[in-house]
């Protein structure tokens, strides 16, 4: 069994990371820095937090049906152990709600939107048991405890949860269950929860990644470890608990999947390992429902190492995702990449602007792109981010507002106003 992250719930989340562990800030300190690379996006921090309204989020955003978005920060708030928060397009951020040890602690995962209007997400740790937690909160900021975990249906909930279309909510445990490997469970809206499955080490373990339904109704997901070689799986499972291991990886062709999978519109799922790979510093592959994987990238460095997230597909087919470390200064890249692996450095982060992204980007209803990152920004705790891929120049005064006069580079400039004053009077060609 490969080594795995070294966090244990109860310590401070950023002093007990490692290398190869759940924020591995310190990695960031040891990668060399990369030839400098173009970026072809401008990214817009719009929010950088301080402590007291959170710090260090680890998870990405969902867009709510209001149109803000809604995310998690892992620690930071009125007790320190997390928020949950809600931020417009604009950048204007309203804390939710603050954990204090009994309703959970350290919110690793993001939220997702229920049919029912609600957000639903998971602690790391906390509650009765302190052993994590499943929730839901209003857009309001009114929190219910759904479950706490007791160990023998497991503990450490790292994933993000999706609804079923059976209405119901599916995730995973990192560790627990009836063999300590972690397990797949499904709860209701109500706080039902049954284990569907205890991982067995041979069949995976210690799965961070959320799942995804297939278009078949299965939903298919990854463990970090485990499998036929100890560096992880790939794995489908039905509603009712029947699990298929569809491919180990060996560490040529990736180890230590940490992310969650997404169906692109071509039936396939895409995703990242970690490490491993022809450099060992991670990979973007592509896996049939059957099983087949291909190998579509291998990263470099100076394009990024270590990817902790998944990806999203955008309407003209791409996928874009982030890395944790690498690129020009080390602190982590935004790409897109093709179903074919052709991949594109959109931007690099500088430490400033953010530093170590490890999550899933969302794509908001104005077509740009929204994520998180561990660190970085004015208090060095983390920031919200919009990113865009360039566009030479404005042609209406809509992409000027919102922040978006600050994402042209070709002309630059200062504020809405000069943005908008070019739009109504562009000079001669």
């Amino acid at each position: 069994m490969s080594p795995r992250p070294t966090y244990h719930p109860g310590t401070s989340l950023v002093a007990s990371a490692g290398a190869h562990g759940l924020f591995g800030w310190l990695l960031l300190a040891a990668v060399a820095v990369f030839g400098v690379t173009g970026a072809n996006a401008n990214s817009l921090p719009l929010y950088s937090f301080s402590g007291s309204d959170g710090a260090y989020p680890l998870a990405g955003l969902v867009q709510g049906s209001d149109g803000d978005f809604y995310g998690t920060t892992s620690q930071g708030g009125t007790s320190l152990y997390g928020t949950v928060f809600k931020i417009t397009s604009g950048g204007s951020l309203t804390t939710l709600y603050s954990f204090n040890d009994i309703d959970g602690r350290f919110p690793s995962a993001g939220l997702v939107q229920g049919s029912d209007g609600n957000f639903y997400g998971t602690t790391v740790s906390g509650g009765a048991s302190n052993r994590g937690t499943v929730f839901k909160i209003t857009s309001a900021g009114n929190l219910t405890t759904l479950h706490s975990f007791s160990g023998i249906d497991g503990l450490w909930p790292y994933a993000e949860l999706v609804q079923g279309s059976d209405g119901n909510f599916y995730g995973t445990t990192n560790a627990g269950g009836a063999t300590g490997y972690g397990t797949v469970f499904r709860i209701t809206s109500g706080g039902s929860l049954t284990t569907l499955h205890n991982f067995s080490g041979s069949d995976g373990a210690y799965s961070y990644a959320g799942l995804v339904q297939g278009s078949d109704g299965d939903f298919y997901g990854t463990t970090y470890a485990g499998g036929a070689t100890g560096y992880g799986t790939v794995f489908k499972i039905t509603s009712a608990g029947n699990l298929t291991t569809l491919h180990s990886f060996s560490g040529i062709d990736g180890l230590w999947p940490y992310a969650e999978l997404v169906q692109g519109s071509d039936g396939n799922f895409y995703g990242t390992t970690n490490a491993g790979g022809a450099t060992g510093y991670g990979t973007v592959f592509r896996i049939t429902s059957g099983g087949s994987l291909t190998t579509l990238h291998n990263f470099s460095g100076s394009d990024g190492t270590s990817p902790y997230a998944g990806m999203v597909q955008d309407s003209d087919g791409d996928f874009y995702g982030t890395t944790y470390t690498g690129g020009p200064s080390g602190y982590g890249t935004v790409f897109k990449i093709t179903s074919g692996g052709s991949l594109t450095t959109l931007y690099s982060f500088s430490g400033s602007d953010g530093a170590a992204p490890r999550a899933v980007l969302v794509q908001g209803s104005d077509g740009n792109f929204y994520g998180t990152t561990t660190r970085g920004g004015t208090n060095d705790a983390g920031t919200v981010f919009k990113i865009t891929e360039t566009t030479v120049a404005p042609t209406n005064k809509d992409q000027c507002k919102n922040g978006g006069w600050a994402t042209f580079t070709s002309p630059k400039f200062g504020n809405q106003g000069e943005c908008i004053q070019f739009v109504n009077a562009p000079p001669a060609p």
